[in-house]
């Protein structure tokens, strides 16, 4: 089972605070573990000019100073990470996801989002959520997450506090619907 490029959705009750309502884009699933960023926590209290600022990157009139940084994860929160579409190539180094998503953690996507040349669709993200081999597969088989396909619409453009339940939605799942309580038949 390959989830690279697929949403986790989280169940309720899966009983880790930091992934409550959260929807994880997998930019890497393998037998030797898993990588994803959360896509729809905001990052209380940060805005990207917070980050520019702090490396000496000046905005050129572009708005980038004013776009959110999102939680991505547990893992390195000092660490930035860009989800974006693939019409943007970094000059170091961009992992193509999928056909419709790339990720890249070099400084010069920064510089070029500052300077209006970044991509079209783009979430910025301090730390991600790791798994080692077998894990996400273990907590996906304890009902702690849900897999959805990854629609641009739901990662790039909607509001974050509307992204978890419509993702439940695109499978069909009412999340008034959803217990806590896990069961197996």
């Amino acid at each position: 089972m390959d989830l690279t490029g697929k949403l986790l959705i989280a169940m309720p009750g899966m009983g880790d605070p930091r992934f409550e309502h959260s929807v994880v884009f997998l930019c890497a699933h393998s037998g030797e573990g898993a990588m994803g960023l959360i896509v729809n926590k905001t990052a209380p209290e940060v805005q990207m000019g917070d980050l520019l600022e702090q490396l000496d990157i000046t905005p050129k009139g572009t708005g980038a100073g004013s776009l959110p940084v999102r939680f991505g994860g547990p893992v390195e929160t000092q660490r930035g990470f860009v989800l974006h579409s693939p019409d943007y190539e970094a000059s170091l180094n961009s992992l193509h996801v999928t056909d419709r998503y790339s990720m890249t953690a070099t400084l010069d996507i920064l510089e070029d989002i500052a300077a209006g040349r970044g991509p079209s669709w783009l979430l910025m993200m301090l730390g991600y959520a790791g798994w080692g081999p077998g894990q996400l597969e273990g907590e996906i088989g304890l009902n702690g997450w849900l897999t959805a396909e990854a629609d641009e619409e739901l990662v790039f453009a909607k509001k974050d506090e509307e992204k978890w339940a419509a993702a439940l939605q695109s499978l069909g799942v009412d999340p008034l619907g959803l217990s806590s309580a896990a069961g197996h038949a």
